[in-house]
This record gives structure tokens, C-alpha cells and sequence, in this order.
């Protein structure tokens, strides 16, 4: 046996992660962030979730309403994600302290008249099939909200949740990073529509691309990505030639400095082919959605999942050193300070030119760094 198999230990191989090997070169963001898929909170359900450095706690009333709290029971300091829902009460697993639909106390398991406490509640909304929390740096109360969007096909959507070292940011960032998609993903026939747009907390992306399906040739693919805050990115994907239509929702959440977990959901539709009777074609395409449900959400899940080895151990780079045909990435910096506290955005913009930032127009190639 070789001493290196007998005494030692197997040496660590490739990049460090940036959470180890880097310190946070991005704050946490302020506005909405995903904690769960509305599918993993049943009614009576309590789950606990990180975000942003502290544990959260979840819990759906049997009415059916969600909400949010910090953990910790206001009367001798139990952690309430080992609680459990009673009604819609939760009640708290020391002393069994239960606490109503205004987050009061309203009995002690003593029968006497329970104590002026109260949970500590935090803004939490329930859309598109996830369950985000509103956290800001001073406090400040929701502004502004993630729309609902459509609600394609027939079937449940596919989901997935990864944990990675990494920053919300960067996540968002790739959407308009228009270079990679040719260097990374091997997009190497796209185009814009449309120039990139910022208006207030949402930017709006909209591609051609050209893809080579198997056994059904090359084929036009759009793409059509809006992207609210820095935590949420909805996609909107149509093969017209092949009636084929994927919505992809994604949401990386902060959960610690430099670290975040990702979420990934999607829906899909095929239309049934239009020389059938319609409702022989809608039975067609019913079933073919079925079948193309799983390899579509594998492909879009492995699609994503190449940029996850970069954001796990990239630096931010502040100013960059851009190129030409990077993509918009000046002004979404520019527009992604707002986030932010006002103390880090000098840190945030990190000495950007933003007049300067090249930036691709409608029908230019998305070709670069």
C-alpha cells in the first residue's frame, strides 16, 4: 500500500469557493427574496429557512395564509421553527405558548391570561408558486411587489433548489452579461430584439437565438427575461416553429456573506400541430407536453447549472475591464446601487463609467468575453 493511501488524505482539487477563499465583495440586497416553493408549506406546516444571516421561520395557518416571523418566542426565547400550528395558531414548543393570526399572544398552557408578547412578523408574500420575504437594511416596509406572472400549460411546474457559494447579484447580472451566452452556453447565433431596458426595480432582456433541435433541425428560439430586483428573473421562451413554449422562473436568495441558495421553476406548453381538428390538436398537445416535461426541465436545469461553477468562485470585479459586446453591463450596475444601502454604493457601482458602458443594440451578435 502507498504511504500516500495509508497515512494521507486525499489533497483538495480545483477553485476554492469564494465564501472560503474570498471576503464579501457585495452586501445583501434589500427587496424580495425566495424561501420556499409554495409547494413545500402544506397547511399546519412551520419550516425554518436562513436568509441573510439569520434563520427565519415559515408557517401556513390551516386557512391557509403564510406567514413569516423571527425564531425566537418572545417570552423565554425558544427557536419556533420547532413550534407546530395549531388552527392558526402557532404555538411555541418550550412552554407552549400559543400565538393567533396577529402574531399576540392569546393562552399560555397554564390558563392563565397570557403575557403582552407579541411575534415578531415579517412581510412575506405567496406568488407565482414561492413564498418571498421582504428584508431591508433599516427596516423599511415593501415598496414595490413581484407581479404575477402567467401561468402556462396545464401542468404543475418542475422545480429544483441548490445551495452554492455566491452572490445574488451575479446571478441576476448573467441575464444581461451578453457574451457568455455565445463563450458558456454555445449560443453562438443570437441576437438582441431590442436594446435592454431599466425601469425602476425591473429590467426587461428580449433575444433571438438560432438552436439545432435533434432530429427536427435548427429552429428560431425567443427569449423574453425580466428581472425584478436582484433576486427574481422570470423567462419566457418560445420555439414558434415548433410550438414549443417554456417559462422558467429563478431566484437566488442571500443566505449568508458570499453564500445563497437557488431556486429554479418552470412550466412548459406544446401546441398540439395546426392541420388537426382543434380539439384533437389541444389532445396532442397535451400529451406531448406531458412526455417533454421532465427532458425540458432537465435541459433548462443543466443549461443553468453551467454558470454555477463560475458564480461559486468568481470575484467581483469593481470597476471591470470591459470589451465590446460584453452587454449592458455598466448601466445594470448603475441601476442595481438602489438596492443597496446608500453607504455601499460607491462600493456597489465600484467607480463604473456608466456614460462610457458599451452598449449592444437591437440585431448586433451577442459575442464577447
Amino acid at each position: 500500500m502507498r504511504l500516500s493511501r495509508k497515512y494521507g488524505l486525499r489533497m483538495s482539487q480545483g477553485p476554492t469557493p469564494a465564501d472560503v477563499a474570498l471576503a464579501p465583495g457585495l452586501p445583501y440586497p434589500d427587496g424580495w427574496a425566495a424561501v420556499a416553493f409554495s409547494e413545500e408549506l402544506k397547511p399546519g406546516a412551520v419550516l425554518t429557512r436562513p436568509l441573510m444571516g439569520e434563520d427565519v421561520v415559515l408557517y401556513r395557518l390551516h386557512n391557509g395564509d403564510v406567514r413569516a416571523i423571527r425564531p425566537y418566542c418572545p417570552h423565554l426565547g425558544a427557536h419556533l421553527g420547532l413550534g407546530e400550528v395549531d388552527g392558526n395558531d402557532l404555538v411555541c414548543p418550550f412552554h407552549r405558548f400559543a400565538f393567533g393570526l396577529d402574531g399576540s399572544c392569546v393562552r399560555t398552557s397554564y390558563g392563565t391570561p397570557p403575557p403582552k408578547a407579541s411575534l415578531v412578523q415579517l412581510p412575506v408574500r405567496e406568488v407565482n408558486d414561492a413564498v418571498f420575504i421582504w428584508r431591508h437594511h433599516a427596516g423599511g416596509q415593501p415598496d414595490w411587489e413581484i407581479p404575477v406572472w402567467h401561468a402556462l400549460g396545464h401542468l404543475p411546474p418542475r422545480h429544483a433548489t441548490w445551495e452554492m457559494a455566491g452572490h445574488s447579484q451575479d446571478v441576476m447580472e448573467n441575464a444581461v452579461d451578453l457574451g457568455h451566452f455565445s463563450a458558456l452556453h454555445g449560443w453562438a447565433e443570437a441576437e438582441l430584439a431590442a436594446p435592454v431596458a431599466f425601469d425602476r426595480v425591473r429590467f426587461h432582456v428580449s433575444m433571438r437565438v438560432r438552436e439545432t433541435f435533434p432530429l427536427l433541425g435548427r429552429h428560431q428560439v425567443e427569449i423574453e427575461a425580466d428581472g425584478y430586483g436582484l433576486s427574481c428573473l422570470h423567462t419566457d421562451v418560445r420555439t414558434p416553429g415548433l410550438g414549443l413554449e417554456m417559462c422558467t422562473l429563478v431566484m437566488a436568495t442571500m443566505i449568508a456573506p458570499g453564500r445563497m441558495q437557488f431556486r429554479q421553476a418552470s412550466r412548459i406548453a406544446v401546441a398540439g400541430p395546426s392541420w388537426l381538428p382543434p380539439s384533437v390538436g389541444r389532445g396532442v398537445g397535451r400529451a406531448l407536453s406531458r412526455l417533454l416535461a421532465r427532458p425540458m426541465f432537465r435541459w433548462s436545469c443543466d443549461f443553468t447549472a453551467a454558470d454555477f461553477p463560475i458564480w461559486s468562485t468568481k470575484e467581483y470585479q469593481s470597476p471591470p475591464r470591459l470589451a465590446q459586446a460584453d452587454g449592458p453591463i455598466g448601466p445594470f450596475r448603475h441601476w442595481a446601487r438602489q438596492f443597496y444601502p446608500l453607504n455601499d454604493n460607491r462600493q456597489v457601482l465600484g467607480g463604473e463609467e456608466h456614460p462610457r458602458q458599451i452598449v449592444a443594440k437591437p440585431g448586433s451578435p451577442l459575442v464577447g468575453g
